[in-house]
């Protein structure tokens, strides 16, 4: 099994592709070992000091660092994900899904065919690009012409990610959708 590791643009985040599929449907984020108890493979990966969050994407898994050494965990960080695929050991524990969402979203119900199109530009041209980077972002709501989202993964403390927000994805927004004034990170 050949596991390739690219590198995000997050420094304290790399983004493991071990070639095949990790979520058959949604994404899962784990910011602590206690949320990790779902899956026995993020709980693995929680056990090497210096791991501090795990994404499960599609094809991919990214783990996010403290200050620790990726030349120390790397390798360790290879090993746990061979180990787990190469066992056939599930991904999840019970009936444990993965799940895009992370809150109810908020709207006006006037505002339903203009979320409808912030959705489409979501979905068709702003997450597969995030994915690429490691991460993932989401629909949480629209209000008085601001788009909020909550971005995950390598997305999430990402130094360039308020880069990201304003001129990228607000300027997209702002370009399909005129009603779209600011789009904010929750």
């Amino acid at each position: 099994m050949f596991i390739q590791t690219e590198v995000t643009p997050n420094p304290a985040t790399l983004k493991f592709l071990p070639g095949r599929v990790v979520m058959s449907e949604g994404t899962l984020d784990f910011r602590s070992a206690e949320e990790a108890a779902v899956s026995p493979l993020a709980e693995n990966l929680f056990s090497i000091p210096g791991v501090v969050g795990i994404f499960f994407g599609h094809d991919f898994i990214t783990v996010t660092k403290d200050d620790a050494d990726w030349q120390h965990l790397r390798p360790a960080i290879l090993g746990m994900i061979m180990e787990h695929f190469m066992s056939g050991a599930p991904l999840l524990r019970n009936d444990a899904a993965g799940d895009d969402d992370t809150g109810d979203e908020f709207f006006d119900e006037g505002d339903e065919d203009t979320v409808t199109m912030i959705k489409d530009l979501l979905e068709t041209r702003v997450r597969p690009a995030v994915a690429q980077d490691g991460g993932d972002i989401t629909f949480r709501g629209y209000k008085e012409g601001i788009v909020y989202l909550s971005m995950r993964g390598a997305c999430a403390g990402c130094p360039s990610s308020t880069a990201t927000l304003s001129h990228g994805i607000q300027n997209l927004m702002r370009h399909f959708i005129p009603e779209v004034q600011e789009v904010r990170q929750i």
